[in-house]
């Protein structure tokens, strides 16, 4: 029954994805704001709905392993693969104010989340944690991104000029698109989750390595989907747009909530998982600075480091 339903997801994945860039895409139109917006909001938080289910489940049933690193590895998962695949299928434009804002503002999360299950380190306790209080500091984080993603929403809507929304649609059919897409997306990563997680139970994998592969893999195989038909639509900056939303939604948002429910208890290995990731993050800055965009190469080197890594915590476990 579990491969049954692993089929299923990824056939209402890919459904839903496609329904969902074409609605999120009007609906960008008829806001009269730039696609990257939809992509950093709309896209971003309906895709990341799976990381966000599945931590907040983890965090309440007590599975921290789970839960922090469903995060770090969907993160992971989506700079290297998703956007490596993406690049890979046609070169994805980057925005001046993703270079110089959102990428960065991910970057700013990924050592927040360092220093803040530091515990050991920085202040002797005994035990690294992801407390309460540190969750209401990735929620404030949060309300500050989306505070900004709101102004700059604002302000581009208001530039605009109404003959550019004339031939994006209806308000009616993008909503519909957008409605049917988002729920095909998150009822489809529920099954592959699920499924996904009971086949890898069965064959004894760890709780850790689970949080890190299975579900990392199976929450952000929305993201996956949707950037990779947003990028062969030739909408690339919602494609770009959704990774960078996403992992800074699954940083703040996502562990916030999970933290504030319950506490995370942080294994130790996962310390490396969080440097790679901000390394990677660095590293997707410099190639978005190269002609302000991702090309064909820099996305295979982008998906060589994703199997690298899946080898090395595969060995490490």
């Amino acid at each position: 029954m579990a491969y049954v339903l692993l089929i299923v997801g990824f056939a209402l994945l890919i459904k839903g994805a496609d329904l969902f860039v074409d609605g999120a895409s009007s609906i960008a139109g008829l806001l009269r704001i730039p696609p990257l917006l939809v992509g950093l909001t709309i896209v971003a938080f309906g895709t990341s709905s799976p990381e966000a289910t599945v931590s907040i489940i983890a965090a309440v049933e007590g599975s921290s392993g789970v839960s922090l690193g469903n995060v770090i590895g969907s993160n992971i998962f989506n700079i290297t693969l998703v956007i490596g695949i993406t690049a890979f299928l046609n070169p994805l434009k980057v925005e001046s104010e993703t270079i110089r804002k959102e990428i960065p503002f991910t970057l700013l999360a990924s050592f927040t989340l360092l220093v803040l299950i530091s515990d050991i380190s920085l202040q002797s306790m005994d035990e690294n944690l992801i407390t309460r209080s540190d969750g209401i500091i990735f929620l404030l984080f949060f309300s500050i991104f989306m505070y900004y993603i709101f102004e700059v929403a604002r302000n581009d809507r208001n530039q605009s000029s109404a003959d550019e929304i004339t031939k994006k649609g209806t308000w009616g059919k993008s909503i519909f698109y957008t409605i049917i897409g988002l729920a095909a997306i998150i009822f489809g990563g529920d099954f592959v989750v699920k499924s996904s997680t009971e086949i890898a139970y069965s064959f004894g994998l760890n709780e850790t390595l689970v949080g890190l592969t299975i579900v990392a893999i199976g929450t952000s195989l929305p993201e996956l989907v949707t950037s990779v038909t947003a990028a062969v639509k030739k909408q690339s900056e919602i494609a770009l747009g959704n990774i960078v939303g996403s992992n800074i939604f699954n940083i703040l948002f996502v562990l916030g909530t999970a933290s504030v429910i319950s506490p995370l208890i942080v294994d130790g290995k996962v310390f490396i998982d969080v440097m790679l990731m901000i390394m990677i993050t660095i590293l997707l800055l410099v190639f978005s600075r190269t002609q302000y965009r991702v090309g064909k190469t820099e996305g295979m080197i982008l998906a060589v480091v994703y199997i690298a890594y899946l080898i090395f915590i595969i060995l490490r476990n």
